[in-house]
This record gives C-alpha cells, structure tokens and sequence, in this order.
C-alpha cells in the first residue's frame, strides 16, 4: 500500500472513532436497521439522525460521487478503504437507497449538469426518497413491453397507466420511470426514462400484501399525470439506453446483498448463537457456503476495478446478480436450519429475512433470464 493510501486509512480510522456513535457500531444490517431517508424518513434514534448528517457532510454517503454533488470524490481504492474500515468497528451504513443504488449511477452518466446539481446533492444528504417505476402487468422479464404511455402536451407529458411491485412507492418522494413516449415505434425504441414528483396530482399507490402480511410492494398508478418536459434523463425515446444502464447497478446491488462481501456478520457466527455449528453436517454446509461467499466477494472486487478503469461490467452483471442471488438464498436457507423449529414463526426476525431471499430471484430480472443471458452473450451458446 502507497504511503497515501496508509495516510489516508489513517484519516478515515480516527474519523470513524471519533464521529461513529456507539449505538451505529452494532453490525446490524437488516431491514429495519437502514436508515432510507427521504421528506417523511422517520429516524430510528438520535444516533441514526446524528450518524447521517456526519457522514453526508464529508460526502461519505455516496463517498465516490464528485464532491460537486454530494460525495466524497474518493477513488476505487479510497472506497474500499473507508467500507474496510467501517466494517471494522462494525459500522451501520449511514443512508441506503434506490437513489444512490441506481438512479444516482444513471444520472452521472446520462443526466445533465443540472439536473445532477438539481438531483443528487439531494439524494446523497438523504432528503429524497427514490422508487423504481419499471415493471407493469403485462411486462416484467418482457421489460421493453411497457405501456405506461406518455402524451406530449408540449411544454408536459400526460402520463397514464400501471407499474406492479414497485418498492416502498407508498413512502417515496419521487419516482423514476419508464414511459412510452412513441407508441408507434419497435418495442424498444418509444420509450422514455422520466422522473415523477409523487405527490403530482394523479399519482396513487396501493399495497400488495405478502405472505408475511408486509407489504413492501406496492401498485402504483398515473391518472392523467403531468409531467414537466425538464424531467427526461437523456433522449425523448431513447429511455431504454437509461434503463439497460441502470439495470446493470441494480443487479450489482441485487448481487452484492446478503452473505456477500458487505454483510458484517459471518455466517457462522449468527448460527453459533442458536447452537447450529454442532450438527456436523450443517457446519459443513455452513463452510462451503462461507467459502463460496469469500470468492464471490472477491470476483465482486474485481468487476468493481474493472468498472474503475472505464471497462464497466456489461453482460457480466448478469452473472454477478445470479451468482448473488443462490449465495444470499443459501444463507438464509442455513440461518433457518441452525435455528430449527424456532425459527418457524411470523415474529422471529429470521423468518422475513429468508422469505424475502426469494424476491432476489425475481427482482432485477428472473434466474432465468440471467441464466439466459449467460448462456447466449457470456458463453456463446447457440439460442
């Protein structure tokens, strides 16, 4: 390590001491432990609250988005250094979101230089909440089959139509979408990505309720919708180009969730605390799996560098999100085992945890288009 990469260990190491608060170093990185953000984002604590506007104030939210925009401006290896260190005091992330997952990477790289100054310092401060509006009845895995339409009124679009399982839309501020513009044109042309206030009169969300009786899906639909012609990201009809790029950040933070490289808990320590590791077979289980995730974690590493160096991850994220997937489904396959029958009821915190493994097979695009795409764009095999 370069003398100023150890400086600057050193910097982020006392930094983290002294403005970490005690109560954000217990390695929890559950749902009901992020912290969101957003206009409505109720903080679970002081410490949370407090924890937030330290980290956003030095850009450590987003920490390698230009400092023009919210972040810390740091390099790869800088990155890597700051998350390093934060797992080693067992630090919470201090803010998590759609927005910094995947609209943010959008918006850098497609979004003008205003709406980046407009969108993004919002987001890295944790001000705004972001929902994805891409799926819709009648077009999941067919993504490009989108019928939300989008009439052009000249100075506004009238927007109209459906989105299903949209996440957390019934607490977002704001939506990112995709909206047919040009209902004449080929499936993947006509389509625009748009950003919609979601308290614009027409909007309205409803509930799905889960099997758990959450209901972190919602439906959300736009009756005669208007939306202001500054808020396209990139080309009237050429909304897929935005959305391929997106995708790929999506099925990265789909694939770097769970047992992978960020959980701040092993494996075999969550199940040593339910006795699991004294059933042999299990522990064996519990070995390979943690090997597994060891090797994932570093091919993860080293797609990231290679996105560092301008040759980003393409058709590969493909991989990355199906490979994430099996290994976060295997892991809480195992946390269940190691608690047995205790674990077999609606308030044990393990239980939503392991029902929710299943959606990463469906969200971001289903196992088997990624295996689809594997098959054809990464190993050549005939269709």
């Amino acid at each position: 390590m370069s003398d100023d990469l150890a400086q600057f260990r050193a910097t982020i190491r006392t930094w983290l001491e002294q403005n970490c608060p005690e109560e954000m170093r217990d390695g929890a990185v559950g749902e009901d432990s992020t912290c969101w953000g957003g206009k409505n984002w109720n903080f679970t604590s002081d410490a949370q609250k407090i924890w937030l506007e330290r980290c956003a104030a030095k850009g450590y939210t987003v920490p390698t988005w230009p400092v023009e925009y919210g972040g810390a401006g740091m390099n790869r290896e800088q990155e890597k250094i700051w998350l390093e260190e934060l797992r080693a005091i067992n630090g919470r992330l201090p803010l998590q979101s759609f927005g910094i997952w995947m609209l943010g990477p959008a918006l850098l790289h497609f979004g003008s230089h205003e709406q980046k100054l407009h969108y993004l310092p919002p987001i890295a401060r944790g001000e705004i909440r972001w929902c994805q509006g891409y799926s819709e009845p009648g077009a999941g895995s067919d993504l490009a089959s989108v019928q939300t339409r989008g009439e052009d009124k000249g100075d506004h679009w009238l927007v109209n139509g459906q989105k299903i399982w949209t996440s957390y839309a019934d607490k977002a501020d704001w939506i990112f979408a995709l909206i047919r513009t040009d209902r004449e044109a080929k499936k993947h042309l006509g389509i625009s990505f748009l950003l919609i206030d979601m308290t614009s009169p027409g909007v309205s969300t409803k509930p799905i309720r889960l099997i758990s009786g959450k209901s972190p899906f919602c439906e959300t639909f736009f009756d005669n919708v208007e939306v202001p012609k500054e808020q396209i990201v990139g080309t009237e009809n050429r909304g897929w180009d935005v959305a391929k790029y997106l995708l790929t950040h999506e099925r990265e933070m789909i694939s770097g969730s769970g047992m992978l490289a960020g959980s701040a808990r092993s494996l075999g320590a969550i199940l040593a605390e339910d006795g699991g590791l004294d059933e042999p077979v299990l522990r064996a289980d519990v070995m390979r799996a943690e090997i597994d995730g060891l090797a994932f974690g570093l091919t993860l590493e080293r797609y990231k560098d290679q996105a560092e160096a301008g040759q980003g991850t393409g058709d590969a994220s493909a991989m990355l999100k199906y490979m994430g997937t099996e290994l976060n489904k295997r892991r809480q396959e195992l946390v269940m085992a190691g608690a047995g029958s205790d674990a077999l009821s609606w308030e044990d915190e393990r239980a939503p945890h392991w029902l929710r493994s299943k959606a990463n097979s469906i969200e971001g695009g289903t196992s088997e288009v990624m295996l689809s795409i594997i098959s054809r764009r990464i190993l050549g095999l005939p269709g």
